[in-house]
């Protein structure tokens, strides 16, 4: 049977954790309507994860008992950075969903020359990168950065090993034959509804990101996105 998963800022050292978060709280006993007895597992975000049973759950706290702990070895041995123009509310979210069950470290949300949605709701998009994590089985929970301009979002990238510049009508990804397996950290940029302008892309080539693409059609900016995510990350299986 497949157990709940619950991230949060526990302490595994003792065989009792008490918890007076009220999201938890809620998530427990009126939306998966849990009691005392049943069996879930909490992670603490650091690899660290454990299996316990309420002990007892009321509208103020809530108190597990620990049956086992374990590390989490499932996330990908290398750091992949999204670096992702903003793109509409239900779009972007998907795009923070999918990538987060795909794999990645962190989100770093990009405001490209042609981007059309600036403000983000950072609470919600919080709440979507936990559940994701939660869901997908992640060992640690990844963070959404501040959100950076084009030029910004470069010099961050500036302390990967490799970065991928996604733009249509470029050698793609398969024929581009990169290992991989040679790189710990890769950061992938992924443009706006609108695609990249051409300054965007002279700067890209010129500090030295992989300019390529990874499909012969024109594909909406989510769905590069989660495609793009998904080549990359099938190569560290």
């Amino acid at each position: 049977m497949r157990l709940n998963r619950f991230f949060g800022d526990f302490n595994f050292d003792n065989e009792i954790i008490k918890s007076s978060d009220k999201d938890l709280i809620n998530q427990l006993k009126n939306v998966l309507r849990l009691k005392v007895g049943d069996e879930i597992i909490l992670c603490d975000g650091k690899m660290n994860e454990a299996e316990c049973f309420i002990e007892s759950l009321d509208k103020n706290e809530a108190v597990f008992k620990i049956l086992k702990t374990e590390k989490n070895n499932k996330d990908l041995k290398q750091e992949v950075i999204l670096y992702c123009s903003i793109l509409k509310r239900e779009n972007f979210e998907l795009v923070i969903q999918k990538a987060v069950e795909l794999g990645v470290v962190r989100i770093v949300p990009v405001i490209a020359s042609r981007t059309v949605k600036f403000g983000l709701k950072r609470d919600r998009l919080e709440k979507i990168i936990k559940e994701a994590a939660e869901q997908s089985g992640r060992g640690i929970l990844p963070i959404l950065s501040d959100s950076l301009d084009f030029k910004s979002a470069l010099d961050d990238s500036s302390g990967n090993d490799l970065n991928i510049f996604f733009e249509i009508g470029e050698k793609t990804l398969r024929e581009s034959k990169i290992d991989f397996s040679k790189y710990k950290k890769i950061g992938i940029f992924v443009g706006p509804e609108g695609g990249w302008e051409n300054e965007e892309i002279k700067l890209a080539k010129k500090e030295k990101l992989k300019i390529l693409s990874f499909s012969p059609f024109v594909l909406r900016a989510e769905t590069a996105a989660i495609a793009g995510l998904s080549l990359i990350t099938e190569q560290f299986q």
